[in-house]
């Protein structure tokens, strides 16, 4: 059974509207003022929220942005109910995160029409949010146990293998089994690495202080960094044949030269990740005014536009079907640092038609340094 709080200060309305919704199966709590309607509003925790907004004590504004305020009411969609009709009152409360509104006086049918509408919303909503629960769960089950494995599997078998054998074990067989174990503990320490900033940037996003200094920081000529990266990780793939670079360079970008490193990193080895041996990669970059966009290009496995309005921690596509490293982290951390810095990352992508990705951040002209 739903709940629904109203908060209307005229008792017989505030009577008829219980008696109307709870004759249709909804369990509502009534509040004669603003201020006991807060109360009742954390008390409570409804499922929707109908407000008056002339009130004595506390108007129907102040109840909704007291409400939005507190991260434990902040979701409650929120009704007004209203005799002013005019724009202005009711833009005022949608700007301040009203869902909707009804205009006294109002049938029996608008005022379920309108709650049912809200309610249903809701619980959409809140589908949607177990769905991506529920997605990331399975990810983080299939990733993460196997990225962490994997690696130290490597790492302990060939180092057994060292310490039972070295007496017997000629010297370049020693060298290759030490080459896996330097590999996989590259990919450990890079899972590690993806997580721990992953979480630095959520903590820095609640820093203002540290967020400030952050983007004071800059990366001076781009060129240089962008294209040894791409070089970097064209070896790592063995695909050095496949990269083509067309990157202009400016005086600097603010982007921390640590960051930038680490979100090319990040889409370039993408982009050699999901496309096949013998296709090309394309990493270029150019100003745009005070904006300088790089672009990484492939003709790979691509992604559905649900896929890329799902990409987040932990999140990767078709795990069952495709073997592939990673945690899922990569795009995500790479967009979370563009957008520290107010850039922006976009995707454009078609399933086996390949992936483009734009990571675009402001330009520091010489005079600005």
């Amino acid at each position: 059974m739903k709940k629904i709080l109203v908060i209307e200060d005229a008792q017989s309305l505030r009577r008829d509207i219980v008696e109307m919704l709870s004759f249709e199966g909804y369990e509502v709590v009534g509040a004669e003022d603003g201020l006991v309607g807060i109360e009742r509003a954390r008390e409570e925790m409804p499922d929707l929220i109908i407000c008056d907004i002339m009130m004595p004590g506390r108007d129907g504004y102040g109840v909704l942005e007291e409400l939005r305020s507190d991260p434990a009411t902040a979701s409650i969609p929120f009704i007004f109910l209203t005799a002013r009709t005019d724009r202005v009152d009711v833009r005022q409360g949608m700007e301040l995160g009203a869902d909707d509104y009804l205009t006294k006086p109002f049938t029996a049918s608008e005022l379920l029409a309108t709650v049912n509408v809200r309610i249903q919303k809701r619980v959409q909503l809140a589908q949607y949010a177990e769905r991506r629960l529920d997605d990331l769960r399975e990810n983080i089950i299939l990733a993460l146990p196997h990225e962490l494995r994997t690696p130290l599997n490597v790492i302990l078998g060939f180092s057994d293998l060292m310490m039972s054998d070295y007496a017997v074990t000629e010297p370049a067989r020693m060298g290759e089994m030490a080459r896996h174990i330097n590999a996989a503990a590259l990919r450990l320490y890079r899972l590690i690495e993806n997580f721990l900033i992953y979480a630095n940037v959520r903590i820095l996003m609640t820093s203002p202080e540290q967020f400030e200094a952050l983007r004071d920081r800059v990366t001076y000529q781009p060129k240089a960094t962008i294209e040894s990266i791409a070089l970097q990780k064209a070896e790592q793939h063995q695909r050095q044949g496949d990269l083509s670079l067309n990157v202009d360079d400016v005086p600097a970008l603010r982007f921390a030269d640590e960051y930038l490193r680490k979100a090319v990193e990040e889409v370039v080895d993408n982009a050699f990740k999901f496309s096949n041996p013998g296709t090309p990669v394309q990493v270029t970059a150019g100003r745009d005014g005070s904006w300088y966009t790089i672009a990484v290009i492939d003709q790979g496995r691509g992604m559905t536009p649900e896929q890329i309005n799902s990409i987040g921690a932990y999140m990767q596509f078709d795990r069952r079907f495709y073997e592939q490293q990673g945690s899922g982290l990569g795009l995500t951390i790479a967009k979370q640092l563009v957008e520290l810095y107010e850039g922006a990352l976009t995707i454009q992508s078609h399933p086996q038609s390949g992936t483009t990705v734009r990571m675009t951040v402001p330009v520091v002209d010489q005079e600005q340094l």
